[in-house]
């Protein structure tokens, strides 16, 4: 049996009054008379059989009847509007809003943006540094790109990359404090990019957990880590898909051959009903062919990456050939 719905024109009446707190403005935006809106808004109350306004005056009040149907309402229009929006905007035009995680778009996306708007000229993108899952639920956010295990549920989902990880240091930091060995790195500082955990993996794979650790910074993402990198502060945890331009740049060097993988990867998300928007599967059917053309460069290996490997590493340092 299909579900027993109001009629939509109350429907209306009530969202817009409610929003306004006024039937003649309500009665404004819908392009109709203040006796229309009232009309309309008692019909609906005696189908619910619940009073949704308290009336003082030339102002309404929603009454908890009313402020508990709002919530409900106010979506389903909102959904029907993006919709509405969604099939009438050009596939290759319009306006894109993109929730990235920030090292991500700041190190590989933000120096492609050319590549995107050679392709498609006429999409306007607005780019969000976040790894927020509420983003994806978001009415004003379009697409996902975030770093998580993949465990988003009800929603669209597909894996984009993995990635490895391994220390990386600046240049000037490693020639006026060399790293010769895995011990060296007890007196540099460590920078932090998550709680702990990634460090923690990759000196287990390196049989160094033993390691005297001295002063190390907190940042608060793994963009910042790489940047105190840079800038020469200490020594952070790279990895194969951000670090790769910073180590052919040689803005950065990683010491050793060791490389581990990270615990989770990189993960294209929508909701369900976006991942059918023309403008959307454009973008990313263009994430997916630049991550593509990465993997298919014919570059020499890029200095301290390596496969992982699953038994205790025999360490080399590399961080001369890299400075070469």
């Amino acid at each position: 049996m299909a579900k027993r719905l109001p009629p939509l024109n109350p429907l209306r009446a009530f969202e817009a009054t409610a929003r306004h707190a006024s039937l003649t403005k309500a009665a404004g935006e819908l392009n109709v008379t203040h006796g229309a809106v009232s009309h309309q808004i008692k019909a609906l109350e005696q189908s619910l059989g619940v009073k949704l306004f308290e009336r003082t005056g030339q102002r309404v009040k929603v009454t908890p009847h009313g402020a508990e149907f709002l919530p409900a309402i106010s979506a389903a229009f909102e959904g029907i509007a993006a919709a509405t929006q969604r099939m009438t905007r050009p596939a290759s035009a319009g306006t894109l809003s993109v929730s990235c995680v920030p090292a991500l778009l700041l190190l590989w996306m933000t120096p492609r943006l050319g590549s995107f708007t050679a392709q498609y000229p006429d999409i306007q993108l607005t780019l969000i540094p976040s790894n927020d899952p509420k983003d994806i639920r978001a009415a004003d956010i379009d697409v996902c790109v975030h770093y998580g295990d993949g465990g988003w549920s009800d929603c669209w989902i597909r894996k984009w990359s993995g990635l490895e990880l391994f220390p990386v240091v600046s240049p000037t930091l490693i020639n006026n404090r060399p790293i010769r060995s895995v011990r060296d790195l007890a007196d540099h500082v460590f920078l932090h990019g998550d709680d702990g955990r990634e460090w923690h993996t990759w000196l287990a794979a390196a049989d160094a957990l033993d390691l005297e650790r001295g002063r190390r910074h907190r940042l608060g993402d793994a963009r910042m880590a790489t940047e105190a990198a840079v800038h020469g502060h200490g020594v952070a945890l790279g990895d194969s898909v951000t670090a790769r331009a910073l180590l052919a740049r040689g803005m950065l060097v990683a010491p050793f051959t060791l490389s581990v993988p990270a615990v989770d990867d990189f993960y294209v998300v929508c909701r369900n009903e976006m991942r059918s928007a023309p403008i959307v599967q454009l973008f990313i059917d263009w994430l997916f062919a630049e991550k593509e053309q990465d993997d298919g460069r014919a570059d020499a290996p890029v200095a301290g990456r390596v496969p992982s490997r699953r038994k205790r590493p025999a360490l080399k340092v590399i961080g001369a050939r890299a400075l070469s």
